[in-house]
């Protein structure tokens, strides 16, 4: 398989009609969430996985926007056959609320006062972000997502979703982040939150209009952008080189490369960027800790998702002692945990760099499949004593091929598929028993895909029943759900 680009991509808009209860006790009266998506939603909607996007991202994390000369923000790990693979999987980005990026932020209007937000905006949380996420979620009709990721506040996201919504993940992937934000953390985003409310342009916020605190915001910016590099990262990139000049000039005009390499990222920023939005998001990564009574453990007992937990060696803003007590805590809690410490100088910013790295790890955990991965959870039954009659309308209705029989006691005791209604009608029999198949070859939930692909090719079948330790079916697994999601063949 070639490792392409998604393409020509479009971002959607979704206006949840409700109020959005908010952390803090206030409320959202009017939602938007700016999303994009890539690959396609299978038919049983269990192949989704969704993108959470860092401080400055936006729902644009791969293909091209018309007329755009580079991709969205993650496209080295988003395309046909790259981790992330849209030819396998349907994958889902939205921006946060609270961003700038089309999603409700303190730069929307305020339906109530036709104005902007400003900093009327609630002040928002990471739990907010992922309740209005979930709200996209519903709107999109997935219940269940095959995998969640990110890196960074994504990450933050990340264990806030297997927290919140534990039954709704099945598997995690945190790359350079933390369970709680530290003094330090909490420090830079205060200088940079400082930097613009210093500009007197911010005017308290209401500057939308007129013109914006860019000095502050750019300010804020290189603070920020020094803290996702790396010592070793600056010195191979500028070393002690300076810019334009041949010699160092004795005034405070900009003599090296570094200088004029930030002066650059916080101009390009504020052309990008709001200023209100980076106060009340830097504010949302200050408030996240996911400790309860000081303890990881405790914070991580409810989360069922099988996770891979990634840090960056020089990654001096989240290190990766921190990534180590999320896996110290998910394995207290006997969770499936996967750790790995990607070898790079590039700092903080090695989760959007280390494309080969990252490729190689997100793949294979997300090759990692087992029956519980795929199945379909939503199982329609049908009991023993049925007629042929109720059982064809009921398969016609509901638009299926397939009907594990169960036994008054609700034990599995035969399946019946659409070939044997068929057959049943070409030879009169009337009663559901005279046709079913009472040798019913089953599957459990942490089966390896691989050996119900060779149950299934054995017995020449197309489906089986998924049951507990109790006998008891708890989902239904088929030859299409299998081919559409992971593939026969592999690249």
């Amino acid at each position: 398989m070639i490792k392409g680009s998604i393409g020509i991509v479009k971002t959607k808009y979704y206006h949840h009609p409700s109020p959005l209860l908010l952390e803090s006790g206030e409320k959202l009266s009017s939602l938007t969430i700016a999303y994009e998506t890539y690959g396609k939603l299978n038919r049983e909607k269990n192949n989704a996985i969704l993108i959470c996007h860092a401080l400055s991202g936006d729902a644009h994390v791969a293909g091209f926007h018309e007329g755009d000369e580079k991709p969205g923000w993650w496209d080295t790990v988003i395309g046909p056959g790259k981790a992330f693979n849209t030819d396998l999987y349907f994958v889902i980005c939205s921006n946060i609320i609270g961003g700038c990026k089309g999603s409700t932020g303190p730069s929307s209007i305020n339906p109530e006062t036709k104005k902007p937000y400003a900093t009327t905006f609630p002040v928002i949380t990471i739990k907010d972000m992922v309740n209005a996420q979930k709200l996209l979620n519903d709107h999109l009709a997935i219940k269940r997502l095959y995998a969640i990721a990110g890196g960074s506040m994504g990450g933050m996201q990340v264990l806030q979703w297997t927290i919140s919504y534990p039954n709704m993940v099945k598997k995690a992937i945190t790359i350079a982040t933390t369970g709680y934000s530290t003094p330090q953390q909490i420090a830079f985003n205060e200088v940079g939150r400082k930097a613009i409310t210093s500009d007197p342009k911010w005017n308290n916020g209401n500057y939308y209009g007129k013109s914006s605190p860019t000095h502050g915001l750019a300010l804020a910016r290189m603070v920020g952008h020094i803290t996702y590099l790396s010592d070793e990262s600056m010195h191979e990139k500028f070393g002690r080189s300076l810019q334009g000049k041949e010699r160092i000039g004795f005034d405070f005009s900009t003599d090296f490369a570094v200088e004029s390499y930030l002066h650059h990222q916080g101009d390009t920023f504020t052309k990008r960027f709001d200023a209100n939005s980076y106060l009340y998001i830097t504010k949302a990564i200050d408030y996240f800790d996911i400790t309860q009574e000081g303890s990881l453990t405790k914070g991580l007992s409810s989360v069922k998702a099988s996770y891979l937990v990634i840090s960056v060696t020089s990654d001096w803003l989240y290190p990766s002692y921190q990534s180590q007590e999320i896996v110290s805590a998910l394995t207290a809690n006997e969770r499936e945990v996967h750790y790995c410490e990607v070898r790079s100088n590039y700092g903080h910013d090695a989760f959007l760099l280390e494309s080969g790295q990252l490729n190689y790890l997100i793949g294979r955990f997300l090759s990692h499949t087992v029956v519980g991965d795929v199945m379909s959870h939503d199982v329609e039954i049908i009991e023993e004593g049925t007629t042929i009659a109720v059982t064809a309308r009921r398969m016609i209705t509901l638009g299926i091929n397939h009907l594990p029989v169960l036994s008054s006691a609700g034990q599995l005791v035969g399946i019946v598929t659409s070939w044997d209604i068929a057959k049943a009608v070409a030879s009169n029999y009337l009663w559901l028993d005279e046709i079913m198949s009472r040798n019913v070859i089953t599957s459990t939930p942490d089966e390896p895909i691989e050996d119900a692909i060779k149950k299934m090719e054995k017995h020449s079948i197309s489906a089986l029943p998924v049951v507990n330790d109790q006998k008891h079916v708890i989902g239904l697994i088929t030859s299409d759900a299998i081919s559409t999601l992971i593939g026969r063949e592999r690249s």
